[in-house]
């Protein structure tokens, strides 16, 4: 069913920052200073062992201004590429965080590899698949750790999840139908990178719906995607009337729109599981339903949330049979201690320190991009397709 080589990849615990060696150092640098920027600066900061030594953006000035803002001096900003950044070897880097807009993800991150230098990249992983290949290529050749910004699988009620499902008790999985959405929730209070097709590429479907795939895909142990049915659509985006946009903007932001608001999606999956797949930034409802998956001897719910459905909503509910009765078992939410976004920083840092494997790896990634870009290829095309994935 699952590649069992998966398996196990994603159980890090984070180091306690008062443990962390800070005798050590890691310089890291960050490309691309806009809005997500921001959750990862601060938790560099928190950060005991980390010395943030550089930054680069397209837009002049913006580096610096970004630093500036978070109080950081001596941080080297006067490049006007990646490249330039990168190839400053008086940096002597040790990491960086990709966090450009979705199509300049995969450029930075394999020019990085290239050059030894560790990679966290934001989420989506790239745009195509074609491109994940390259990148994935660029870390193999590299052998530098190569982590994917799925923060979310590192909560708790996540990794219960996996559990629950790869305890075996509940038998065979045979369907699962996972998703999410916004009723009004198209990102434009971050400007139009996020719905202009030449700097974002996909919009919900990359956006959120990447971490609502993860959610279950990584549960089950990230099967092959096999073929796939897709649809997407962009009635909100390009209305004009669309009342989720500032007023002022509405025939601005409806103009340059040109991704995805809504995409949906049947897949089949290695192992005989049916995955089926909703994800909207907007849409006439408050959720397309929760998460479901069926198996053999039991079934697990996943209450959705009012954003997105990449984490739990409430208790999850286990329906199975007890000495021949139906009964329901409620799993309290476990709260958290610690933010995810620190999380995801400590555990990159810990591969990075320790050569240890990255903690959200680029071969399950790998699959969920496939998916991604399998969806779009036969909304655009009309039917279903295979899903065919290349060699690394």
């Amino acid at each position: 069913m699952a590649d069992k080589s998966m398996e196990g990849l994603n159980t890090f615990t984070a180091q306690d920052s008062a443990t962390v060696d800070a005798s050590r150092k890691l310089r890291v640098a960050i490309i691309g200073c806009g809005w997500i920027a921001d959750a990862h600066i601060k938790a560099y900061l928190a950060q005991p062992d980390v010395e943030i030594v550089a930054g680069a953006d397209l837009i002049p000035g913006k580096a610096a201004a970004f630093f500036a803002k978070h109080g950081i001096e001596g941080v080297k900003t006067d490049y006007a590429s990646h490249k330039e950044l990168i190839d400053d070897k008086s940096l002597a880097l040790d990491a960086v965080s990709v966090c450009t807009y979705n199509r300049q993800h995969a450029a930075p991150a394999i020019y990085a590899l290239e050059n030894g230098i560790n990679v966290l990249l934001e989420k989506p992983f790239t745009v195509t698949l074609d491109e994940a290949v390259e990148v994935m290529r660029a870390e193999k050749k590299s052998g530098k750790v190569l982590s994917i910004g799925f923060q979310p699988r590192l909560d708790e009620n996540m990794k219960m999840i996996k559990k629950i499902v790869q305890s075996g008790e509940l038998g065979q999985i045979y369907y699962i139908q996972t998703g999410g959405g916004r009723r009004r929730g198209i990102p434009t209070p971050f400007g139009t990178s996020f719905i202009e097709d030449a700097t974002a590429g996909i919009g919900a479907l990359g956006d959120i719906g990447c971490y609502s795939l993860d959610m279950v895909l990584n549960a089950i142990g990230y099967p092959k995607p096999l073929t796939v049915t897709g649809y997407k659509s962009n009635f909100f985006g390009t209305d004009p009337n669309y009342c989720g946009y500032k007023a002022s903007k509405r025939a601005e932001y409806a103009s340059k729109f040109g991704v995805d608001d809504f995409a949906a999606a049947f897949v089949r999956l290695e192992g005989g599981i049916i995955l089926d797949f909703r994800i909207s930034w907007a849409m006439n409802m408050d959720t397309p339903g929760d998460t479901i998956i069926l198996v053999t001897q039991g079934g697990l719910l996943i209450p959705s949330t009012e954003c997105w459905n990449g984490t739990v909503g409430g208790p999850m509910k286990i329906y199975h049979e007890v000495c021949g009765q139906q009964v329901c078992t409620e799993i309290p939410i476990i709260n958290m201690k610690k933010g995810l976004f620190d999380l995801k920083i400590r555990t990159f840092l810990d591969a990075v320190k320790n050569g240890t494997p990255a903690p959200v790896p680029s071969s399950q990634i790998l699959y969920n991009q496939a998916i991604i870009d399998g969806i779009a290829k036969s909304a655009e095309l009309g039917h279903e397709i295979e899903i065919e994935i290349p060699e690394i």
